[in-house]
C-alpha cells in the first residue's frame, strides 16, 4: 500500500519512514506543500499523511486541493498544533484523523490500519491463491502457516500481484505500486525484485510468471 509523507521535519520525517516502511508500506515523501501537491495530482495514493505547517504550501492548501479533487482518499493530519480550534477546521476541512504530535508509533500505525480497513475493506479479509495467503488486516504472507519474510518492497509486489487474483500486472504498474515518484528510481529496478521474490517463493507451490507484453502474474507450480 502506497502512503504519501508530507512534513518538513528532516529528522521526524525520516525517523518516520524507516519506520512505516518496516510495515511493509511504500512511502513518498514530499518535504513541503508543493511537492505534497505535485505528487497527490498524479494520484494512486492509499493514504495521506499531512503536516500543517509546511513551507511554499501550507497543508491546509494542500488539503482543500485534495479534496476538491478526491474525497475518498484517507487524510492524516500530523501536527504539533493541538488547539480544539485546529482540529475543528482540520476535519470540517475534509481530514479523516487528527493527530497531535510528539505520538507513538504504534497508534499512528493503528490509526492507518483502521483508516485503510474502512476506506479499502476488501484488503482487510484474508486472500488466497493455492498454498499462498495473505492477511490484509496484518499485512502479513504465509505459505502453509509460515510467515514469509519479506522485504517492505517485495511485499508491496507480492500484494499488487495477488490482489490482483491471477491477473496479470503490468511492470509499469507493479513499478508505480512499488516506488510510487521516486525520480531516482530505475524502472529495471522491479524486476531485481521481483527475482528475488521468486527466491523466497521457491518450493512454495506458487511463482511469479514473467508474461511477454502483459507483464507478471501469480501462477500455482504444480
Amino acid at each position: 500500500m502506497r502512503l504519501l509523507f508530507a512534513e518538513d521535519n528532516v529528522d521526524l520525517a525520516e525517523w518516520l519512514v524507516r519506520l512505516l516502511r518496516r510495515e511493509n508500506y511504500a512511502v513518498d515523501l514530499a518535504r513541503d506543500g508543493e511537492e505534497a501537491e505535485a505528487a497527490l495530482a498524479l494520484g494512486g495514493y492509499d493514504l495521506v499523511l499531512l503536516d500543517l505547517d509546511l513551507p511554499r504550501l501550507d497543508g491546509w492548501a494542500v488539503l482543500r486541493g485534495f479534496r476538491g479533487r478526491d474525497t475518498e482518499t484517507p487524510v492524516l493530519i500530523l501536527t504539533a498544533d493541538d488547539a480544539v480550534s485546529a482540529r475543528i477546521r482540520g476535519l470540517d476541512g475534509g481530514a479523516d484523523d487528527y493527530l497531535v504530535k510528539p505520538f507513538e508509533p504504534s497508534e499512528l500505525f493503528a490509526r492507518i490500519r483502521a483508516h485503510l480497513r474502512r476506506a479499502r475493506p476488501n484488503r482487510a479479509m484474508e486472500v488466497r491463491f493455492g498454498p499462498l495467503a495473505y492477511d490484509g488486516a496484518s499485512r502479513t504472507f504465509t505459505i502453509v502457516e509460515e510467515v514469509l519474510n519479506l522485504t517492505p518492497r517485495e511485499s508491496a509486489v507480492l500484494e499488487a500481484l495477488i490482489l490482483r487474483s491471477g491477473k496479470p500486472v503490468r511492470k509499469e504498474s507493479l513499478f508505480d505500486t512499488v516506488f510510487g515518484h521516486d525520480e531516482e528510481a530505475n524502472p529495471s529496478a522491479i524486476e531485481i525484485h521481483v527475482h528475488r521474490l521468486r527466491k523466497k517463493l521457491e518450493g512454495s507451490g506458487v511463482g511469479v510468471v514473467t508474461l511477454r507484453g502483459l507483464g507478471y502474474v501469480l501462477s500455482e507450480e504444480r
